[in-house]
């Protein structure tokens, strides 16, 4: 028994709404995966705020009908595809989805689109290797640190060097 006419037109308008709050999307090969093997994906998704969406590509196709951002992601939309929309941090979502992919050795990512650009494999990795948000916060925060020190350093050895320089000439008996 398929799917009626009206639940197919939730599954896209359910779609078109995680598309709207989503910033990237990965397609992935899941072909070869168990249940099992799918809700793993989707547990270590749950900390980045990613979800994994398995539908078909005719409903994925209505769903980004009409919308430029995410009309780049037709091209990918051949095959048996998994979708992973993320929504919050984007390298934890990849390096999630690596990890998995990884592990399981089953399943491979086609391509994603980010910011209404299609990405490449390589740009992929290249997203997965950036540090976290809160290492890169972390590295901004220590770097303002030690410009503020270098700073108050550098403007309390102006008074301290012409003070030095005073002493100098002073105890020189020069007038």
């Amino acid at each position: 028994m398929g799917r009626t006419l009206e639940r197919k037109k939730q599954i896209v308008e359910e779609i078109k709404g995680l598309l709207n709050e989503a910033e990237m999307a990965l397609v992935l090969d899941y072909s070869g995966l168990s249940i099992k093997e799918m809700s793993d994906l989707r547990s270590r998704l749950e900390t980045s705020k990613g979800v994994c969406k398995v539908t078909k590509n005719t409903l994925m196709r209505k769903a980004i009908d009409g919308d430029a951002s995410w009309s780049n992601l037709e091209s990918l939309l051949t095959g048996t595809n998994a979708f992973v929309l993320v929504k919050g941090d984007v390298g934890s979502a990849v390096k999630a989805v690596q990890a998995f992919q990884k592990d399981t050795k089953k399943s491979e990512t086609k391509g994603g689109l980010f910011e209404g650009k299609l990405l490449s494999q390589e740009e992929i990795k290249a997203i997965a290797s950036l540090p976290t948000k809160e290492v890169l916060m972390a590295q901004i925060a220590g770097s303002l640190n030690a410009l503020s020190t270098k700073l108050a350093i550098g403007i309390n050895e102006v008074p301290s060097g012409l003070g030095r320089a005073l002493k100098q000439h002073a105890d020189s008996g020069n007038s």
